[in-house]
């Protein structure tokens, strides 16, 4: 079975989906996770959220606007 080494990771921004990024790493030798925010038209500040998942060991963080496709 192959090694994974890269994985894209739903994020919330939550405790929990924070701790994931070291325990992916640290766990299951993932060497990058990229994280995936998702822009629903919830009205928090997005960028504080994708700075967060960095600072937490994402080597990538992404806002993808999804408004439009929920209307």
């Amino acid at each position: 079975m192959q090694q994974v080494k890269k994985v894209v990771l739903a994020y919330s921004g939550g405790v929990d989906t924070s701790v994931c990024i070291p325990y992916l790493m640290n766990e299951y030798g993932i060497s990058e996770v990229v994280a995936f925010v998702a822009d629903l038209g919830q009205g928090e500040d997005l960028e504080l959220i994708r700075q967060k998942a960095l600072d937490s060991g994402a080597s990538k963080s992404i806002v993808g606007n999804l408004v439009n496709s929920f209307c």
